[in-house]
């Protein structure tokens, strides 16, 4: 079950404090792809996502997109930021998070994974004890097994608030959008 708890929870990719994770130590950044920076069925990154990977990068963040995604689509939205990509992800495997951390040139501990589903981006990155972000979806739209899975994502991040460990505030606002 600790596998499955991630480090810090945030409504939005927008509300995460980049001077917050830089005195932690993390100066590299892993982003999924699929309702974390863009809706599932959206070919457009919104402007808010631009500027702040554009304000990321400018502050000297490296970032990578690790995504179980279309590998087209992965490779478009990397090409777009101009960051590179690790794609056919087959997350939460261990070897997507360690090819994007060498592709950064970063070790675990200097390194975010930020991402909007705990048995994929939040699992995986833990097994390799990467700083783990979950945010809320962008959209309700998804892959049909990702439907399934959020109704016991959801059973897990309750549990997680009972047990003390999450802030009920910020999974009831993530759960008020899901399915």
């Amino acid at each position: 079950m600790k596998l499955l708890l991630p480090k810090q929870v945030y409504n939005r990719i927008t509300d995460i404090d980049l001077d917050q994770l830089r005195k932690r130590g993390i100066s590299g950044l892993l982003l999924d792809l699929d309702n974390t920076l863009v809706r599932y069925d959206s070919e457009e990154l919104d402007q808010e996502f631009k500027a702040w990977i554009i304000k990321a990068k400018s502050e000297g963040f490296r970032i990578c997109l690790v995504s179980n995604g279309r590998p087209k689509r992965v490779i478009h939205f990397a090409k777009m930021m101009d960051i590179p990509a690790v794609i056919s992800a087959y997350k939460p495997t261990r070897s997507p998070f360690l090819r994007a951390l060498e592709l950064l040139d970063k070790e675990a501990a200097e390194v975010a994974m930020i991402g909007d589903q705990l048995f994929t981006d939040v699992l995986g990155a833990n097994r390799l004890d990467i700083h783990t972000i979950l945010i809320t979806p962008l959209g309700k739209n998804e892959f049909s097994t990702t439907r399934l899975v959020r109704r016991l994502e959801r059973r897990m991040l309750n549990r997680f608030v009972k047990k003390g460990l999450l802030a009920a505030e910020i999974i009831n606002r993530r759960n008020e959008g899901e399915l």
